[in-house]
């Protein structure tokens, strides 16, 4: 089983930046590959970073070069790092963890960019 909590959402003009945090708890850490989510109103919801084993590591082309993930396996905290915001950036931002063949998802942070 695995406990996952975002933080760092908020309102943000465009332009700006937010970092993104996500506290894993209840099995190893370094074992899991890990990844953020987001979903706008009325849209499905959308790959943003995903981390592989190793340092394998997805974007979506939305937010290449402006989006960066991290992890800290010392604070089982998974990052993510989101400079020049855009309106079109504002939604739900979920973490997620694959691990032992189950999707876990946190409970997600809101993003807002505006003006």
């Amino acid at each position: 089983q695995v406990q996952l909590v975002e933080s760092g959402g908020g309102l943000v003009q465009p332009g700006g930046s937010l970092r993104l945090s996500c506290v894993a708890s209840g099995s190893p850490f370094s074992l899991y590959a890990m990844g953020w989510y987001r979903q706008a109103p009325g849209k499905q919801r959308e790959l943003v970073a995903f981390r592989r084993s190793g340092a394998l590591i997805n974007y979506a082309d939305s937010v290449k070069g402006r989006f960066t993930i991290s992890r800290d396996n010392g604070k089982n905290t998974l990052f993510l790092h989101m400079n020049s915001l855009k309106p079109e950036d504002t939604a739900v931002y979920y973490c997620y963890v694959y691990f032992n063949g189950l999707d876990y998802w946190g409970q997600g942070t809101q993003v807002t960019v505006s003006s």
